[in-house]
């Protein structure tokens, strides 16, 4: 996605969705193209688990002073004795007894407890200390209290002759709190209840130490001396697994995909990241192969088309400074593969290979690097990866290599757009050079990959038909013989009667008969209908058999003839026009009137996503987040999809055109919510319109926001909205109206804009205290005047208003380094704007936090695939063709129109509402 300059705002729309929540520690990192779960813990899942329970059941938790609870500072307590609770470990580490300083104050009598918890390796919260007392009489009064935990020596000591099985504890909590005696604390309370009624809490995480880094015990026992001979011996000796060195040898090995992803050619792919290895000694090779890298890269292709830019990208690393890394692998126009790898010196140094990539055939790309001289480039066609072409190249430079200095992306990026066609398996070797022969990387799902061979195959066939068919229209008919249209009783028949069909098509009779509804479907449109510019492509086609398609489903028996408009929509998929692939991708994974089959099911719903169909790819993404229907759970390939889909949303709300409605929140069982739901010729509508005709500015706001963005039902018409925006603006006083209508005359969105009187109803209404107003003149002075100290002035105003666009806007001077007085970028701070933007519901700012989350670049967005998938889900649900098809159900709903007879009511649901079930569970 190409990154949006400062933003001004649309005309503002009710708000119907809440931003998506802020669950757990912020974070910030790269840019995006152009939308509950705390952080990582460092891969521990059972710590995560633990501080995951604490934080969500007990959200104000904190560590000493960065952590803590927000309470007040010490001499304003006293003054309003506010009740808190601090305390002190003397040292941060897990020790047998550890000296903690409790330093609390109460309003009331009360009750202080302090507990222990820890996490193990199969067991998380495991209380291991508890200690509660009374403070009755010190009221008002600061109280410190010294208390000796002691811990299990299971957890702090070394194995040895008593102790056999110590423990590797992941995770230590020391937590402390505050209950009121008659407020629901008291010791005889449990403590999971008496938690709940805390009036201050706090809590600290003791740092743990290893096993084989503990001190022995001194037991104070003397052992018989060959007992303490045989301990002796084997004391130190750390355990080794016997076939460590064979685990080894395969534990460098990522599968950074594991199922076909269909790459669209736009700016989104997988976003991969590599951690640092866990075992030391891979660790210490990894750090030492830095400047002489050792590595195999192997993955499955299928491939469209030639890359229609310069380069796209294929697998490619890039680095903490967004700069491409080793290794880089791009597609070119001409079919070979560009490699390119970052030196030593801090160079780039790129090569090109003497073969060309296939088309329209699975195979697999293996790359290995040995050293920083040699490269081997080999493919292999089909299953039985038969030999299709090896390179060699040798170099004279040293490539630099980290693999955990940034991060993968697999396909397009806001860098460079992606392949058309699908990525198989994708297997990297970290440490280990392979030849082919050596390389574990079969294709999976051979099933689904089989298919979409033969998808493309027998589309090709159907777009050669539809090609040659308007190309013969074109030239008169075909055979003159058979189809004469200089006929002078044919030109009458073709003016007056029912069009023309002309059957002498130079097919063979073979063809027709795998073919027959494509061919029904071209005869039945007419010589009269079929385009005659030879500018109108297969596309047109696919999408006029799509819609006789549609409107056969939409008749009264519609939901009964799907198995046989099934053929009519495979045509128009094949033609390119991927709604009919979103279609069939419903009909076969649900079984709706056709037999159900999920593999056929997957791969119209792949054709549709690498097509770029909007709800396929949200289809996607979906059911990747979920796991659901054999579909394997990878939050990184549902980012994939969903911010394809995320990316395209606030330019499709801008352009205004085509199927698009605003997304509501609107549940079926609220009476309330579907009362106001409205036509033009609706009673709401007309209400408001007599309202406004009267000069009420809430009615003529209303109605111009309804018109503007489609809500409520109401189809959208900017120009009629437009005409209420000026209609209020110049008879009223209406802040809100004037702002509206300064905006429509900035853009020049449905009348010529009119930059003058903008401005000055943009001042106007900014003098009324209005904070997008104010916003709109930070954005005035930044886009039109190049003035980023007066913007700047402005939207830190708005911002203090608690204006979303201007953090945004702020955001956006940082990153671009022309923030006054701040010389520099600053991704830290764009950041931090852009996370306060998308808490307020901004879109773009939204799609900023969602890359930040993904590629975990900058420091203060820890990597959290999940809660990146979370926001850009909550961006791509916005988009404005899937309200339109929301709309279409609820409009079905609420007119009883199911398309079907009402004994089939209770079986089958309203035929635009079955287009939704595959995405999950949306409000209409």
């Amino acid at each position: 996605m190409q990154r949006r300059g400062a933003g001004l705002g649309w005309p503002r729309r009710q708000q119907q969705q809440p931003p998506p929540p802020a669950v757990g520690p912020r974070a910030a990192a790269m840019a995006p193209p152009s939308g509950g779960v705390p952080p990582g813990l460092g891969g521990r899942a059972a710590c995560a688990l633990l501080l995951f329970c604490y934080l969500n059941v007990v959200p104000s938790l904190g560590r000493q002073t960065s952590l803590t609870t927000s309470v007040t500072p010490k001499a304003e307590q006293s003054m309003a004795y506010k009740d808190f609770i601090y305390f002190t470990v003397v040292e941060g580490n897990v020790r047998n007894v550890s000296e903690v300083s409790v330093e609390y104050l109460c309003s009331q009598p009360c009750v202080v407890n302090l507990e222990a918890v820890v996490s193990s390796e199969f067991r998380s919260s495991i209380p291991v200390y508890k200690k509660r007392w009374k403070n009755e009489k010190h009221l008002h009064t600061s109280r410190t209290q010294i208390v000796h935990v002691r811990f299990p020596s299971i957890m702090v000591y070394r194995d040895d002759y008593f102790i056999r099985h110590s423990i590797s504890v992941s995770a230590v909590i020391l937590r402390a709190w505050i209950t009121h005696r008659y407020s629901g604390g008291d010791l005889n309370v449990k403590w999971e209840d008496n938690l709940l009624h805390a009036v201050a809490k706090n809590y600290t995480l003791l740092k743990t130490v290893p096993p084989f880094e503990r001190p022995f015990k001194d037991h104070q026992v003397c052992l018989e001396w060959n007992m303490d001979y045989i301990w002796n011996l084997r004391a130190n000796k750390i355990p080794q697994c016997p076939l460590e060195s064979a685990v080894l040898l395969f534990a460098d090995v990522v599968t950074l995909l594991g199922f076909l992803y269909a790459s669209s050619g736009e700016n989104t792919g997988i976003v991969k990241k590599f951690p640092r290895f866990h075992n030391r000694e891979l660790e210490a090779t990894r750090r030492q192969r830095i400047d002489y890298p050792v590595f195999t890269v192997s993955l499955w292709l299928y491939l469209l088309h030639y890359c229609k830019a310069s380069l796209c990208g294929i697998l490619y690393f890039v680095d903490s400074n967004e700069m491409y890394g080793t290794p880089s692998v791009f597609l070119t126009e001409e079919g070979h593969l560009h490699i390119q790898m970052h030196l030593v010196k801090g160079e780039d140094l790129a090569v090109k290979t003497k073969f060309t990539m296939p088309l329209k055939e699975w195979f697999r790309l293996d790359l290995s690097f040995n050293g920083g001289q040699v490269i081997v480039v080999a493919t292999s066609l089909g299953q039985d990866l038969k030999s299709y072409h090896n390179q060699t190249i040798s170099f004279r430079e040293d490539f630099y290599y980290n693999d955990t200095a940034g991060y993968f992306i697999i396909g397009g990026s806001r860098y460079v757009t992606g392949i058309e066609g699908f990525f198989g398996p994708l297997k990297y070797y970290r440490l280990h050079t392979l030849h082919p022969a050596q390389i574990l990387n079969p294709l999976l799902e051979k099933q689904l990959a089989d298919r979409i061979k033969l998808y493309y195959e027998r589309c090709a066939e159907v777009q050669e038909i539809v090609s040659v068919y308007m190309s013969t229209v074109q030239q008169g008919g075909g055979r003159p013989e058979a189809c004469d249209l200089r006929n002078s009783y044919l030109d009458l028949k073709l003016r007056y009667g029912r069009p023309s069909t002309c059957r002498a098509f130079p097919w063979e009779q073979e063809l027709k008969d795998r073919h027959p509804s494509l061919f029904q479907t071209l005869v039945e449109m007419g010589l009269l209908t079929v385009p005659r510019n030879q500018n109108e492509s297969v596309l047109e086609v696919g999408g006029r058999i799509f819609e006789k398609a549609v409107k056969r489903l939409s008749s009264v028996d519609g939901l009964h003839q799907i198995s046989s408009v099934v053929p009519f929509l495979m045509d128009s998929s094949c033609c390119g026009y991927h709604k009919a692939s979103y279609y069939l991708a419903v009909f076969f994974e649900t079984g709706f009137s056709v037999p159900q089959d999920q593999l056929q099911g997957m791969l119209y719903s792949l054709v549709g996503g690498q097509g770029s169909e909007r709800l396929s790819s949200m289809n996607l993404g979906y059911k990747h987040y979920q796991g659901v229907d054999n579909y394997p759970l990878d939050w990184e390939l549902s980012y994939a999809y969903y911010s394809n889909i995320a990316t395209k949303t606030p330019l499709d709300q801008h352009t205004l055109q085509g199927d698009q409605a605003y997304v509501e929140t609107i549940r079926l069982k609220d009476e309330e919510t579907l009362k106001v739901q409205t036509k033009e010729d609706g009673d709401v509508f007309m209400w408001l319109k007599h309202e406004a005709t009267r000069g009420n500015a809430a009615a003529q706001q209303r109605l111009a926001q309804m018109l503007f963005w489609g809500q409520q039902g109401v189809a959208k018409n900017p120009e009629a909205a437009i005409e209420w925006y000026a209609k209020g603006a110049l008879e009223t006083e209406d802040p809100a109206l004037i702002y509206d209508y300064a905006i429509v005359l900035f853009k020049g969105q449905g009348v010529k804009k009119n930059r003058r009187l903008a401005l000055e109803l943009m001042k106007k209404a900014a003098s009324k205290g209005l904070h997008q107003a104010v916003n709109g003149l930070g954005w005035y002075y930044h886009k039109f005047k190049k003035n980023y100290a007066k913007a700047a002035k402005y939207w830190l105003k708005a911002e203090e208003m608690g204006n979303p666009d201007a953090s945004y806007n702020l955001g956006v001077l940082h990153l671009d380094g022309i923030f006054p007085g701040i010389p520099e970028r600053n991704q830290t701070l764009a950041g931090e704007y852009f996370h306060k933007a998308a808490q307020g519901g901004h879109i773009e700012g939204t799609l900023w936090c969602s890359l930040y989350y993904i590629t975990g670049n900058l420091e203060t967005f820890p990597r959290d695939p999940e809660k990146a998938v979370v926001w850009a889900k909550h961006v791509a649900e916005k988009n404005g063709y899937l309200g339109h098809v929301i709309r279409k159900g609820l409009n079905a709903y609420l007119e009883g129109s199911w398309g079907c007879h009402k004994q089939d009511l209770g079986k089958f649901a309203a035929s635009p509402l079955l287009m939704l079930n595959s995405h999950g569970p949306y409000s209409v």
